[in-house]
């Protein structure tokens, strides 16, 4: 049996607005959008995706599950970022992290890392 990621769920009080921002994060598309759902995506055959889904209540403490970005140059991504309206945020991450967390509209953290050459590093 083969399996792969298929798609990345987020909750989210507002699918389409917090589906828009991580769009433009990743340069991706706004696959589709109904009342249910709002997907993401490079286009409709690459996975993964992120599907973007309603719910009445805020977040409640830290995310279980966070991304990972990967730019080129943290800084100018970093800053790229706050323009698009993430907000820095705390974690308690050391000074000198090689990583800036960052908080998408929703309070969602998620962090921009130094370049990697792989998974490993």
């Amino acid at each position: 049996m083969t399996v792969r990621l298929y798609q990345v769920a987020v909750d989210a009080l507002d699918p389409a607005a917090l589906a828009r921002f991580w769009a433009a994060v990743l340069g991706h598309r706004i696959l589709l959008e109904s009342a249910g759902e709002v997907v993401v995506g490079a286009d409709e055959h690459a996975y993964p995706g992120l599907v973007f889904v309603p719910v009445a209540e805020r977040r409640k403490g830290k995310n279980r599950l966070h991304l990972d970005l990967v730019p080129d140059d943290r800084g100018a991504e970093v800053a790229r970022l706050l323009a698009l309206s993430a907000t820095p945020a705390d974690v308690g991450q050391p000074v000198d992290a090689g990583w800036t967390v960052l908080a998408d509209p929703e309070g969602n953290e998620f962090c921009v890392l130094d370049p990697k050459r792989s998974l490993l590093g």
